[in-house]
């Protein structure tokens, strides 16, 4: 840094912060490290007694922390996301509508492993809302190597690191199992929950069918819905490995592919996903209807989103994947389901 005359600081970056005094109504810095002096400040600079200042030399190959910041921003911001104005060096990207937040992770560890900067996020793989903070990122020093810059533009490639997939208006169909239900036996106590969830993504429910437990009547369940245009099909019940509960058998059935019967979480460890075609099929187990969160709430907003799970989406559910029951739910800001891929 260097010390020259106010009147000549104008393109020049402030190594320090200009602080203003006015008794009884504000003693705050005025101007902030990292500023750019403008000629219209050069007044104020001179009214709070700087008539020199400290100032960052220019250096071919620099960048200033707020060029540098956004070029970090250009690497991180995907569509459906607000970005803040650059400030200290920092940048803020929100979501401008409902969706499920994807994150690549191996990009997000490679830049962050450059060191004089940092990108920190919400977990991906959840939902967000309009207007949620999604991610912050800036650099550490005042001034940084426009070389250091390129080479992260080079890591990361045409694909930014944070994906907004907004919810889709997808309508579902719910198949209700259950002998004790069908018969009216008991309350059906199940469908409720499900509709009550699904319909917090903005989906519809177009209906349900209760069936008793022969696999055949579920079976046609699943493809009816199917055929009255349904895009996501729910399963409730009868997902066990007792013999009398016939569901999975059902919905393999009924599918072209089985993605997982099974899944390291609990609650929800009989939980059964499968397609036909690009049509999710969902086998839920009774713990859906009775905890408060499973592992219908880490897949319901993905496949509402229009994500098409894969096993390992499942398999690597591990850590992270037991809830703990907290007597205040917390969820989606603790750590039920943050261990996945």
């Amino acid at each position: 840094m260097k010390l020259i005359k106010t009147q000549d600081a104008v393109g020049y970056i402030l190594c320090h912060d200009i602080t203003q005094i006015i008794p009884g109504v504000t003693k705050d810095a005025v101007f902030r490290k990292g500023h750019v002096v403008r000629e219209e400040d050069i007044p104020v600079l001179l009214s709070v007694g700087k008539e020199n200042l400290y100032v960052w030399e220019k250096q071919e190959g620099m960048l200033h922390e707020n060029d540098a910041a956004e070029l970090l921003r250009r690497v991180c911001q995907g569509e459906h996301m607000n970005p803040s104005e650059p400030k200290e060096g920092k940048i803020d990207l929100t979501a401008e509508c409902d969706g499920v937040l994807k994150v690549d992770k191996e990009k997000l560890n490679r830049v962050n492993a450059m060191g004089q900067m940092c990108i920190a996020s919400r977990h991906g793989n959840f939902p967000v809302r309009k207007g949620d903070k999604i991610a912050g990122m800036r650099v550490i020093p005042l001034v940084i190597e426009e070389e250091k810059m390129k080479n992260v533009e080079a890591v990361c490639g045409e694909e930014p690191i944070f994906k907004l997939m907004p919810f889709r208006k997808m309508k579902a169909g719910i198949v209700t199992t259950g002998s004790e239900v069908y018969y009216g036996r008991i309350e059906d106590k199940f469908t409720p929950v499900v509709k009550k969830k699904i319909e917090e993504y903005g989906a519809e429910v177009l209906g349900n069918t209760v069936c008793n437990d022969d696999s055949q009547m579920v079976t046609d369940a699943i493809n009816e819905w199917i055929e009255k245009g349904a895009e996501l099909v729910v399963c409730t019940g009868g997902m066990s490995v007792d013999p009398d509960d016939r569901t999975p058998l059902s919905i393999k059935n009924a599918s072209d592919e089985i993605v997982t019967y099974g899944a390291p979480v609990l609650p929800g460890a009989m939980f059964m996903l499968a397609y036909q075609g690009e049509i999710p099929i969902m086998g839920l187990p009774g713990c859906v209807m009775y905890s408060k969160r499973t592992i219908f709430d880490l897949v319901l907003p993905r496949v509402i989103a229009g994500e098409r799970l894969k096993t390992e989406d499942f398999t690597t559910l591990g850590e992270g994947g037991l809830c703990l029951s907290c007597p205040q739910c917390t969820f989606p800001n603790c750590g039920f389901g943050k261990g996945g891929k």
